[in-house]
């Protein structure tokens, strides 16, 4: 029983040293990893794509350096290793409801520029300045949006002489995103902004190459090799998990990941536009500089949901079997319904609200279909966006029909295999491409593609590593003193 009670103690007592030492190399190699001090607004658990992005972006860097990161977001999480530090924005809620409800908006966003975040800003800032202090990181970094987080890094930088590096998400330059300005003012301002986050910080990093040229075009020579394409891209681990895939022939499944915001679009009857409610619209629009025309219907269901009906009507014995399901949606239930019943889309389209991201991977991973819809440019000019969920579904081993117009997604998946594109409005191609894609299902045949080749580039284990160079380069060129 003695040898039994020996064993025992010395058994914990070698746990306990074990533990002991693996703290103690954890906090040795701690002090000897370099900090960084980062600007993230958006978190989990927000599902939205920034906060994934920056998700899985931290949770890679963190692995050689050390991180802390301020956040807007309540609750939010990384990782045992990580330091995160809340600050709650001053946003003037019950102000800016009660000029809601006097339909005082357009004052609202004649104001509040750059975004609302603005008001963020200052409790943000003497928090990180606090933090910069105490932690003493070797570089700031900032992932937008909300654009208003790269004038506090700036601001950061100016007070403590820190490097800075701004990553974007969308582009203010993206006429796809910003396809207006509320005023003329507001168009230069923006474009004011964005030169300025160039000039203040060490590097900038951008998602699209389209928008990187377009912005670097209007920047002095000197500034020019601040410039660096990174895009987003997709967690090989969120892949790695085995699924079930369907083998029935009974039922063809396309799937859309995200949201869409062409709703609103398709809300009113053509008698239910009235002209009181006309010119609410056109008071709402005045004074507006347009950078481009776009058409957001395309950012629906809508023409998927017409070219699916086609599809049913010249096969028949397919009723009942071909379903749309969006993902996502973080409209009103009201409106969605709406919309569908005025299409008369109702019976092949589901629409499902916000998931968590990794389980909304599982359901791509299985679907018959996957669908990428983008608003339209009539103009048939090019477009710097593109959509974050192309490199998860170029992941997948899924036919993938993108509905997008000319520019930056089209040119990225011209060349991928199992991608079929076309306009975003052409319900015949459209019909097509699902005809040819439910023919080999139904016959036993399910069309698959090997993307394997692609899975390393997209994979944001190693998009992290061109980040590290980043800041290893602007650390390596820079001279700065702490604040006492």
């Amino acid at each position: 029983m003695n040898n039994y009670l020996l064993e025992f103690l010395n058994f914990n007592f070698t746990k306990n040293r074990k533990t002991a030492n693996s703290k103690n190399n954890f906090a040795e190699n701690s002090r000897n990893q370099p900090k960084l001090f980062c600007i993230a607004h958006d978190l989990p658990p927000l599902k939205t794509p920034i906060a994934n992005r920056a998700n899985k972006i931290l949770s890679e860097i963190q692995k050689t350096w050390q991180i802390h990161v301020l956040t807007d977001t309540r609750g939010s999480f990384l990782s045992e290793k990580s330091n995160i530090y809340h600050v709650k924005s001053w946003y003037p809620q019950a102000l800016i409801t009660w000029l809601g409800k006097l339909r005082l908006e357009k004052i609202l966003t004649l104001l509040v520029w750059p975004d609302p975040e603005i008001f963020w800003f200052l409790p943000a800032l003497f928090k990180g300045y606090q933090l910069i202090k105490q932690q003493k990181p070797d570089a700031i970094f900032v992932i937008m949006m909300p654009y208003s987080a790269g004038l506090l890094g700036v601001a950061l930088k100016f007070l403590t002489g820190l490097p800075l590096v701004v990553s974007l998400d969308d582009s203010l330059s993206c006429t796809d995103m910003h396809p207006y300005a509320v005023s003329w003012l507001h168009h230069h301002l923006d474009r004011w902004l964005e030169n300025f986050y160039v000039r203040q910080a060490n590097a900038v990093v951008y998602v699209s190459q389209f928008n990187l040229e377009l912005v670097k075009s209007r920047q002095p020579e000197a500034q020019r090799s601040k410039f660096h394409l990174i895009r987003c891209g997709a967690d090989p681990l969120d892949f790695a998990t085995p699924i079930n895939s369907k083998n029935d022939n009974f039922s063809f499944d396309i799937v859309y990941i995200g949201g869409m915001n062409g709703w609103y679009e398709f809300y009113h009857r053509p008698q239910e536009k009235t002209l009181p409610k006309k010119l609410y619209k056109a008071w709402l629009k005045w004074g507006y500089y347009q950078r481009a025309k776009i058409d957001h219907r395309s950012s629906s269901p809508v023409f998927v949901g017409e070219a699916i009906k086609e599809v049913i009507s010249q096969n028949s014995a397919w009723k009942n079997k071909i379903k749309l399901s969006v993902y996502g949606n973080s409209f009103p239930e009201f409106v969605i319904d709406r919309v569908l019943q005025n299409q008369n889309i109702t019976d092949v389209v589901n629409v499902s609200g916000a998931l968590p991201h990794f389980q909304a991977i599982q359901l791509a991973r299985q679907a018959d279909l996957l669908l990428i819809t983008l608003p339209n440019r009539p103009d048939g000019t090019p477009g710097g966006r593109i959509s974050c969920k192309t490199y998860e579904y170029l992941m997948t081993d899924r036919p993938i029909l993108a509905a997008a117009p000319y520019g930056e997604n089209w040119n990225y998946l011209q060349d991928k295999p199992g991608v079929w594109l076309v306009e975003p409005t052409d319900v015949k191609a459209i019909k097509e491409v699902i005809i040819h894609i439910a023919t080999a299902k139904f016959s036993g045949s399910p069309l698959q593609f090997d993307r394997s080749y692609l899975h390393k580039e997209l994979s944001y284990q190693n998009l992290v590593q061109d980040y590290l160079k980043i800041f290893d380069a602007v650390c390596s060129t820079s001279t700065f003193n702490y604040p006492l």
